[in-house]
C-alpha cells in the first residue's frame, strides 16, 4: 500500500508525562484498528470508555475513545482518538500496539493538516495559518493566525480567482465569435473593466499590508556595545530573569544569546551580543564577528555606551548596516561620581538618532525604554488587524497576480490570445496560492514544519 494510502497515528497533545494524551488515528484502516484495540466502534462524535488491549489480550489502559468517521472529520478520512493517561509508558504500550495492525504507521509531520488539505478540509493559507496558530507567542499573532484560519485570506482569494475566470471566459469567447463584428467588443469591454477592478483590489492589499507577515517572525533587536557596558544587566532586566551571565570582567559574553518578548502582543527577540572591541582571544574574536553579523542582520540595534566607553572604535556601517541605531547611555547612576561625560559625543556618527539614559543596575529611564521599543515595534510590523497577508510566499504569489492583469491589459491591441494567456497565467497564480495548482515542492516544503500529531 502506498505511504499516503496508509493509517497513520501520532501523539496529538503535549509531551509526556500529562494526566491525559491524545492519540489520533487517521486512514481507511481506523475502524478496525480502534474495533481491534477497544473491542468495539462507538457511536460517532460520541465519548465512550473502553479497557483498550493488545493483540494478545492485554490491558493498556482505562481509556476514553471518539470515533468519527469520514468525511465529517478533520482530515476527510476515518479518524480515531484515544484519550488516554499520560505516562510514557501507557503511550509506548499504545503505540507498540497500533504499529502491530497491518498498513498502519507514525504519522510524519504535518501529515495529519496535509491529509486535511488533500480531501479539501482547508486550504493552503488556512494550513500555513493553523501551523502559526500553534506557534503563536503573543496575543496579536493568535489573532492573525485565527484571522486566517476562518478563511481571511482564502476566501478573498477564491473570489478574485472566480472573477479572473470570469473574465478570461468573455475573453476566449470574444476569440470564437471573432468574425462575427460587434459580438468581440460586447464581450471584451466588460472584461476589462472587471479585470481593471480587480487589479485595483490586489494593488490597495499589498499597497495597504506593509510588513504584516513580519508579525509572524517579530522584530529583532540586537543589543550591543563595548565590553563591560551593562549589555547582559539590560537584557535579565527587559525579559525578567537572568538569561545572561553578568560579570564585572570584560568579555564574559562569548556567544550570541536570544530570548523572546511580548510587547503588548508584538513579538520582539532580544539579542545579547559579545562586547565590539580589538582582542587577540580567538574565542573572543569569534563572539565578536557574530555580534557584528547578527546586529548587521537586526531591526534596531541599541548601542550601550557608559561614561568610560563613549569613544567608540565602532562605526555605523560596520555595526548597523541598514538598521535603525538608538544610543542608550547606560550606569548615569554612577556619573557625577569622578567620571567624565562628553554629553555631545555621537559614538555612531549618527547625529540625530534617538538617544536615551537609563541605569541597567537601578531600573532608571528602563520604563522610557520599553514603552519606545513597544512604539517602535507597533510602527515597525503594523496592527495586523484585518491584515490579509500573513507570509511572504503570500505576498510574492498576489505581487505576480498583479503583474500578470497588468500584462493582460497592457496586451489589449496586440490580440486577446495575449490577454487570455495572462488571465490564465494569474489564475494559476492564485491557485498556488490556495495550493492547488502545481504546488507539490511548496507544500513538501510547508507541512515539512508542522508538528508531528498534527
Amino acid at each position: 500500500m502506498h505511504p499516503r494510502e496508509q493509517t497513520i497515528f501520532a501523539l496529538s497533545s503535549g509531551r509526556p508525562p500529562s494526566a491525559i494524551s491524545i492519540v489520533r488515528l487517521s486512514g481507511s484502516r481506523a475502524r478496525a484498528t480502534l474495533s481491534g484495540l477497544a473491542g468495539r466502534v462507538p457511536q460517532p462524535r460520541m465519548a465512550s470508555r473502553v479497557l483498550l488491549r493488545d493483540s494478545l489480550g492485554q490491558p493498556i489502559d482505562d481509556a476514553v475513545v471518539l470515533w468519527f468517521p469520514a468525511p465529517a472529520s478533520a482530515t476527510g478520512e476515518d479518524v480515531a482518538e484515544f484519550h488516554i493517561h499520560g505516562g510514557r509508558a501507557v503511550l509506548a504500550a499504545l503505540f507498540a500496539a497500533l504499529a502491530g495492525f497491518e498498513n498502519v504507521r507514525p504519522a510524519e509531520p504535518g501529515e495529519f493538516t496535509r491529509r486535511a488539505f488533500e480531501n479539501g478540509k482547508l486550504d493552503l493559507t488556512e494550513a500555513e495559518a493553523l501551523d502559526d496558530l500553534i506557534r503563536a507567542d503573543t496575543d496579536r499573532q493568535r489573532r492573525q493566525a485565527l484571522r486566517q484560519l476562518k478563511g481571511l485570506l482564502g476566501d478573498k482569494v477564491r473570489d478574485w480567482r472566480g472573477r479572473i475566470i470570469e473574465a478570461s471566459a468573455l475573453i476566449e469567447a470574444g476569440i470564437d465569435f471573432s468574425d462575427e463584428g460587434d459580438v468581440p467588443q460586447e464581450l471584451i469591454r466588460p472584461a476589462l473593466a472587471a479585470i481593471k477592478s480587480l487589479l485595483g483590489e490586489i494593488e490597495e492589499v499589498l499597497g495597504a499590508q506593509g510588513r504584516s507577515e513580519r508579525l509572524r517572525e517579530g522584530v529583532v533587536v540586537a543589543i550591543s556595545g563595548p565590553p563591560n557596558v551593562g549589555k547582559s544587566t539590560l537584557i535579565n532586566l527587559l525579559v525578567r530573569r537572568e538569561v545572561a551571565i553578568v560579570s564585572p570582567h570584560a568579555g564574559t559574553t562569548r556567544d550570541v544569546i536570544e530570548v523572546q518578548l511580548d510587547l503588548d502582543g508584538y513579538p520582539v527577540t532580544l539579542i545579547d551580543t559579545a562586547g565590539i572591541r580589538h582582542t587577540d582571544d580567538p574565542v573572543e574574536q569569534e563572539g565578536v564577528r557574530r555580534a557584528r553579523m547578527r546586529a548587521a542582520e537586526a531591526d534596531l540595534v541599541l548601542w550601550l555606551i557608559d561614561a568610560e566607553h563613549t569613544r567608540s572604535e565602532s562605526t555605523r556601517p560596520e555595526l548597523a548596516g541598514e538598521a535603525s541605531v538608538w544610543v542608550i547611555r547606560n550606569k548615569i547612576d554612577l556619573e557625577g561620581q569622578g567620571r567624565a561625560v562628553d554629553s555631545a559625543f555621537d559614538p555612531l556618527g549618527t547625529r540625530g538618532a534617538r538617544a536615551f539614559k537609563i541605569s541597567a543596575s537601578r531600573g532608571d529611564g528602563v520604563a522610557e525604554l520599553v514603552a519606545a521599543l513597544t512604539v517602535f515595534a507597533r510602527d515597525y510590523l503594523g496592527s495586523g488587524e484585518g491584515a490579509l497577508i500573513g507570509r511572504e510566499r503570500q505576498r510574492r504569489l498576489l505581487q505576480e497576480t498583479a503583474h500578470s492583469l497588468q500584462r493582460s491589459l497592457s496586451a489589449v491591441g496586440q490580440g486577446e490570445e495575449l490577454v487570455a494567456d495572462e488571465l490564465r497565467r494569474a489564475s494559476d497564480f492564485l491557485g498556488r496560492l490556495l495550493g492547488r495548482v502545481d504546488v507539490e515542492d511548496i507544500l513538501d516544503a510547508i507541512f515539512r514544519e508542522f508538528c508531528i500529531g498534527k
